[in-house]
């Protein structure tokens, strides 16, 4: 119960937090261009999404290809939804529910451009599996972070 209400309290933190850095908001900063999910992505473990469009309100769907899995099924491709906020490094969720396995996942981050411009996402994401019974729903949940770096610009 604690490390469930330990994830739920980290998952309030991360989705509250502003994205406020210690990057300073001058003119050199605004003449970078915006972070835009649109596109391909691939992750540190060879993972790929394709966001379509992000609409006026930040919502955005896609598919989620993940390179990992320890489930019997084969890997298939999965939706995606998700939002964006608006800023020019904007934080971001989305909500992959598999394909080819009884789990969701959900994921939240920011969209970094670095020194030259480069695009990085930065997530944490909880993966929760079903369980048959209730005394095995401590280990329905798991946590981790990626980093996705862009294939393809959208």
């Amino acid at each position: 119960m604690a490390i469930g209400t330990a994830l739920l309290g980290l998952l309030a933190f991360l989705l509250g937090c502003s994205g406020t850095s210690a990057e300073p908001q001058n003119s050199e900063r605004s003449a970078m261009r915006k972070c835009v999910l649109t596109g391909n992505w691939t992750n540190d473990l060879a993972s790929t999404m394709q966001i379509s469009n992000v609409s006026n309100t930040g919502a955005f769907s896609g598919i989620y290809q993940t390179a990992v899995s320890d489930s019997i099924n084969p890997i298939r491709p999965s939706p995606l939804q998700g939002v964006q906020g608006q800023g020019a490094q904007p934080v971001f969720g989305f909500t992959i529910k598999w394909n080819f396995a009884e789990s969701i996942s959900v994921f939240v981050g920011q969209c970094f451009l670095d020194a030259d411009g480069k695009e990085q996402l930065n997530t944490t994401w909880l993966l929760r599996n079903m369980m048959e019974s209730r005394k095995d729903d401590w280990k329905a949940t798991r946590v981790g972070t990626n980093t996705f770096y862009r294939t393809v610009r959208g």
